[in-house]
């Protein structure tokens, strides 16, 4: 049986980009910045409908200003097509956002919404990064919810404590093994 190379390595770019849009999820949802932070290339954009328009590091300090209304933050992602040419890619990831958030009034929330990331990726230093992120509503509706409980923040939370994997890491992203360390 003979491998094909090129395809071998598309296919490693793909989970490894796939990967990285689950880190996103998993980055906003523990409320960790610094994650996300390692997430993105220099020059990154994020465009977030009418939330946010502008650079990644500013979007991560948007985010970082909103962590701690979010009574809670879930990023499920649903389906998720790549495609990539050489060390670059763009995809699409079709998602369902759900957060619990402050109502102004002293109240809580639902903020449910179906999303689609219109993502560039670019890799750089062997890692694959969002280059720039659009976000679509296909769907968004808020309604009030009664109080709910808070989940464990950082670093009690037991995806940290349990699990020691790379991938469950708090905070900077481990280097990824290369393409090599795969074959």
């Amino acid at each position: 049986m003979t491998i094909d190379q090129s395809a071998l390595s598309t296919l490693v770019a793909k989970e490894e980009i796939r990967e990285l849009a689950l880190l996103y999820s998993r980055g906003v949802d523990r409320k960790d910045a610094a994650l996300l932070r390692t997430l993105y290339t220099a020059d990154a954009t994020d465009t977030h409908g009418d939330t946010f328009d502008g650079g990644a590091d500013d979007y991560v300090k948007f985010l970082e200003g909103a962590f701690p209304y979010m009574r809670y933050s879930g990023h499920h992602v649903c389906n998720h097509l790549v495609s990539v040419d050489g060390d670059e890619g763009e995809g699409e990831v079709y998602a369902i956002a759900y957060h619990i958030i402050p109502d102004g009034k002293g109240g809580w929330l639902e903020d449910f919404g179906c999303v689609r990331y219109i993502d560039r990726y670019r890799r750089e230093n062997g890692q694959w990064r969002f280059a720039q992120r659009v976000v679509t509503y296909d769907l968004r509706s808020q309604r009030p919810v009664p109080p709910t409980g808070v989940p464990t923040p950082l670093p009690e939370d037991p995806s940290y404590t349990v699990l020691r994997s790379r991938l469950f890491a708090a905070g900077e992203r481990a280097q990824a093994p290369s393409v090599d360390e795969h074959l």
